[in-house]
């Protein structure tokens, strides 16, 4: 049994985080009553009935719990939803919510009803990832031998459509769960996982929504994972829920059944937005998803993908291989911000994001370089003609923008920008000898790639492969 060590170390005397949740959490969307409701529904939960269970909620028996594990479609397997606020009583020992005055059943992402995507190039969040892969390349995109190794490459590494089908099933039990702290909560699927720019070992990104507007993340959002990590101590299916405080407080933890690695943040909006927006990208040209796959996997073999260590995170990599391909003299992708400013409007209901791109069609591109052309072109590119202390790297205006002479970006080695809320994604590089290190990278693989024209000498494919 793990441990069930306190979510903030506290000393005698010291306020302790479930009774800091009654007295302070969201006062300007929490009533006295509602706090005092979500501790009680924590201290309340059975510990031994929900270690002993499988997945198993109150009200759900084992077939429909079996249904809902093997279903191919598991997101079709859809109980009440409601908005984004807190309730005003949960009836113990029933399923049964008693929902407050400001809930209304609607829809959650994932689950939206959707029809079939005859026009939009983004494939439904229904349909079989697989039937979309970049396997049908026209050969004279894959005619040399790097082109070739890519693409393979990418093939035995794309998230399958079981990948999901796993992460999914962890969600939808871990959303039942949580709805026993905040009744109306949903959990959102984000990040890689949707993106279309997964792995098979890819970890899995998580959005807790608790209400229509932001929360405070220095302190309302750590408050709400502390509680939610001494509920996860009480789940048999999850294991080594662990708080990280950063600017954007995240519990990590680790699905027993899947082994899969999870990172729940609370109300961070802007993700599930920027999942859209690349799902986008993803899948309006077909060499979007090979390159930019085969890329994370080079940055990390080279480690430089980390942001925990003060190097990339995978969201800044993609970012930066997108405004590569925008900002070709002929552009392999469009700016989709600019051409479809309605379909990603920052201030869009969030049940409305996935639907916005469905209509946008594939983007024709008269750049027919390969995928190994690709590949050499953006090392070159951050190689020798980005001017990393000058600009500032813009999917949003598909262009590189004057560095601003603010605290916030003057004094940062990479500047790249969120395309929805303008921040820096690039703030983990704030030492110059990891900077420098991963400048180095770039310029190397270059000049040995330009040279050998063979993946296997900046990226060993044997390694790089999913371990059976």
């Amino acid at each position: 049994m793990l441990p069930r060590s306190p979510a903030f170390p506290h000393k005698h005397g010291q306020t302790r985080p479930d009774t800091l949740f009654t007295q302070r959490l969201l006062p300007h969307a929490f009533s006295q009553q509602q706090r005092i409701e979500s501790h009680l529904n924590l201290t309340n939960t059975n510990p031994t009935g929900s270690r002993n269970r499988k997945r198993k909620n109150d009200g759900n028996s084992q077939d429909d719990l079996k249904r809902q594990r093997c279903s191919p479609h598991p997101y079709k397997q859809m109980g009440k939803t409601f908005r984004f606020s807190p309730v005003r009583r949960v009836e113990q020992g029933s399923t049964r919510v008693s929902v407050g005055e400001g809930c209304s059943p609607v829809r959650s992402p994932l689950h939206s009803p959707g029809t079939s995507n005859s026009v939009g190039c983004v494939p439904s969040l229904r349909e079989d990832s697989c039937h979309n892969a970049n396997s049908s390349l026209p050969p004279s995109l894959i005619k040399d031998k790097l082109s070739q190794q890519i693409l393979e490459l990418f093939l035995a590494c794309e998230q399958q459509s079981e990948d999901l089908e796993r992460k999914e099933s962890c969600r939808a039990q871990l959303q039942r769960d949580i709805q026993r702290l905040f009744p109306c909560a949903r959990v959102f699927l984000a990040g890689s996982s949707l993106n279309g720019f997964g792995s098979r070992s890819s970890d899995a990104d998580l959005c807790l929504v608790v209400q229509d507007g932001p929360v405070n993340q220095r302190t309302d959002a750590v408050c709400i994972l502390s509680l939610v990590q001494k509920l996860l101590y009480k789940l048999s299916y999850i294991e080594r829920p662990q708080l990280i405080r950063a600017k954007v407080p995240i519990l990590k933890f680790r699905d027993r059944i899947s082994g899969v690695e999870f990172d729940l943040n609370v109300n961070n909006i802007v993700g599930i937005r920027n999942t859209f927006l690349l799902r986008t990208y993803a899948y309006i040209e077909k060499r979007v998803r090979p390159i930019i796959l085969v890329i994370k996997k080079w940055a990390s073999y080279h480690r430089i993908n980390d942001a925990s260590r003060g190097t990339l995170s995978s969201y800044t990599l993609v970012l930066m291989v997108l405004h590569y391909l925008q900002t070709l003299p002929e552009p392999v992708i469009p700016c989709l911000q600019k051409d479809y400013p309605e379909c990603f409007s920052p201030v869009m209901d969030i049940h409305l994001v996935p639907d916005g791109p469905k209509n946008i069609p594939s983007f024709v591109s008269k750049n027919q370089s390969s995928l190994g052309d690709l590949l050499l072109g953006f090392l070159k590119y951050f190689a020798t003609v980005f001017r990393w202390d000058k600009c500032v790297i813009s999917v949003r205006e598909a262009k590189a923008l004057p560095k601003p002479n603010c605290r916030e970006w003057k004094d940062k080695f990479i500047c790249v920008e969120e395309p929805f809320d303008g921040s820096n994604t690039a703030r983990a590089v704030h030492e110059k000898m990891k900077f420098d290190d991963i400048k180095a990278q770039f310029t190397e693989s270059w000049q040995v790639l330009q040279v050998r024209k063979d993946l296997n000498y900046i990226l060993p494919i044997r390694e790089a492969r999913p371990k059976r």
